[in-house]
């Protein structure tokens, strides 16, 4: 499928802005939210195309595991982002959800950003960026890396990524044009 109807767009759109609500408030994406958003999306797939849009569906939400999987296994987001992003696929496909990812890591790292700037602490959150970028290169151990990162939690800001993946994909799905309003006429 190469066109996502309007309506799916403001669906997932919908899905997203709850999940960042809930991920700011709680930094957590509870597990009913992301699994309806899958099971709806594979669903839908099956429902207006059979099993072929179903595959497209599973393969969408492979990619949305896919992108965001190897930050979950060295401990840098919770699951729940992850399985957000695969919801995300589940109803947009592989494509789209591979260029929602590339604007939700901009839009993450540009909030990332944001809050390192306005902490008072730039200097010791981009000494810590640093250091952890050494240990990824370095060490190369996902459950390694995974526990350095669990240690390092409680001394960190935390980025609830719901939010990123929120602004991220609907900002995707608004340039890509599948926001628009329909013109009267």
């Amino acid at each position: 499928m190469t066109e996502i109807p309007r309506e799916v767009a403001y669906l997932v759109s919908f899905v997203l802005v709850e999940a960042a609500i809930i991920d700011g408030r709680s930094l957590r994406v509870p597990n009913w939210l992301t699994l309806h958003f899958a099971l709806g999306g594979w669903a839908y797939a099956y429902w207006i195309g059979g099993a072929p849009m179903l595959g497209w569906s599973l393969a969408g939400a492979a990619v949305g595991l896919a992108c965001l999987m190897p930050l979950y296994a060295i401990g840098g987001m919770g699951a729940g982002d992850v399985k957000l992003m695969a919801g995300v696929g589940a109803w947009i496909g592989p494509a789209f959800t591979f260029w929602a990812f590339l604007s939700t890591a901009m839009a993450g790292g540009v909030m990332g950003l944001a809050m390192m700037a306005t902490s008072g602490e730039l200097a010791r959150h981009l000494a810590l960026t640093r250091s952890i970028g050494r240990e990824v290169l370095t060490v190369r151990n996902p459950s390694v890396l995974s526990e350095l990162a669990a240690r390092r939690k409680p001394s960190m800001m935390l980025l609830p990524y719901g939010i990123p993946i929120a602004v991220g994909t609907i900002a995707y799905l608004g340039w890509a044009g599948l926001l628009q309003l329909p013109v009267a006429g």
